[in-house]
């Protein structure tokens, strides 16, 4: 059997992804490549030759890639804060910069806060709160059944991990008596709910794949996030904070959203790292 150069089959994926559109085809060659031969994109450099199959399954994953089909969804995991976290159909898939909003929050609290993840998805913010915090009791609610399982899944490999266990609520973050025994406990709420305004154009991976629910917040996407600030302040403990991760056309919007709660202070808006409004953050006063 004739062993192929693996660098000419990942520079033939690279340019077959590049065609497509697809916005990062070199990171996206090179992490398929490595799915597929079960070691660390690090380590690709190490491997020149590969067996035939091999090649042959990494474009198999690649002509996926090329109909838009997640980069999540062919490998099964996306990574946040420092952990990997099961996904796939039915659940949204973490972005990068959430980075930002979580390391926010992990500046603002104690060893042992209370925390609550609204809208919690795969359970990724919440699940790399406890991570860092193995003293903190962490909150995690999910309205959609698809997802509370991806979450569900999550919070078991991360218990199994080693890292404190987080508590699941099904539930929805707009209901009034949402986690009504928590009122006035929480040193942090957080969220990543959906905030984008109905009939914005995004990519296929998004429109084809993401749950709509999970994406689009309604005409002005701050359907969700208008519950959520007022949740946020029944919450809260006195100097405790909240971090709203937003659209980037809710740079005013969200902060205003905040600075309308009396009980709300220190309101101040995020960028991202291209600039662009991303997270609002604020105190209980």
């Amino acid at each position: 059997m004739t062993r192929h150069p693996l660098r000419l089959a990942v520079l033939e994926a690279e340019r077959m992804l590049a065609a497509a559109g697809v916005d990062s085809p070199r990171a996206d060659a090179e992490l398929l490549a490595a799915h597929v031969l079960g070691v660390d994109r690090s380590r690709l450099p190490l491997i020149p030759l590969v067996d035939p199959p091999v090649v042959e399954a990494l474009h198999q994953l690649v002509r996926k890639r090329v109909k838009r089909v997640p980069l999540q969804h062919l490998t099964g995991w996306a990574h946040l804060g420092g952990i990997d976290l099961d996904v796939g159909p039915g659940v949204f898939i973490p972005r990068p910069e959430t980075e930002l909003m979580l390391v926010w929050c992990l500046s603002k609290v104690d060893r042992t806060p209370v925390v609550v993840d609204l809208c919690t998805g795969s359970g990724a913010l919440a699940l790399a709160l406890a991570h860092h915090l193995p003293g903190a009791v962490v909150h995690a609610v999910e309205r959609d059944p698809a997802a509370l399982a991806w979450a569900r899944r999550n919070a078991d490999a991360r218990r199994e991990a080693g890292d404190t266990p987080i508590v699941l609520h099904a539930g929805d973050v707009t209901a009034p008596d949402i986690l009504s025994d928590l009122d006035g406990t929480v040193d942090l709420v957080v969220c990543n709910p959906p905030y984008v305004p109905e009939g914005t154009p995004v990519q296929p991976e998004v429109s084809d794949h993401d749950p709509h629910a999970a994406v689009f917040g309604g005409d002005d996407g701050l359907d969700v996030i208008r519950p959520v600030v007022a949740l946020a302040a029944r919450l809260l403990k006195p100097g405790g904070h909240v971090a709203i991760e937003h659209d980037d056309t809710h740079g005013e919007s969200v902060p205003a959203l905040l600075s309308a709660r009396r009980v709300l202070t220190d309101v101040e808006d995020h960028k991202d790292l291209a600039g662009r409004p991303r997270f609002a953050t604020a105190r209980r006063a």
